[in-house]
């Protein structure tokens, strides 16, 4: 009988110290040290208030459409939401009235022709 009364002590106390163990790791992710004293990019739209988002301004818009001719993520030219919206629409302007190429093939018929 003293038998069965540890069998089931020890099965309802290992699941509890289990859990408890599992928790009781300090909680969370420790942060990476890679990316500690690095400072969020500010967009250069919000920063200088005096530049403008145009379709007419081909020379500046090449610098947000990569190689290849896709328009950059936000994460890779570091613009906010509002100015990435605003700087897609006038990328698709400019490559409809052909101020800019949609692909890597339109790229070589531009400068070519």
């Amino acid at each position: 009988m003293e038998n069965r009364e540890s069998n089931q002590d020890n099965r309802g106390g290992g699941q509890r110290q289990r859990s408890y163990q599992r928790n009781s790791g300090g909680g969370g992710r420790r942060p990476s040290s890679r990316f500690r004293g690095r400072r969020r990019r500010v967009c250069a739209f919000c920063a200088d208030k005096t530049k403008v988002l145009d379709w007419k301004k081909a020379d500046d818009l090449r610098r947000y459409v990569g190689d290849s001719g896709e328009i950059l993520p936000r994460r890779k030219n570091g613009l906010c939401a509002r100015h990435q919206r605003s700087m897609a629409v006038a990328i698709k302007r400019a490559r409809h009235l052909a101020l800019l190429p949609y692909t890597n093939d339109h790229i070589r018929i531009m400068s070519n022709g």
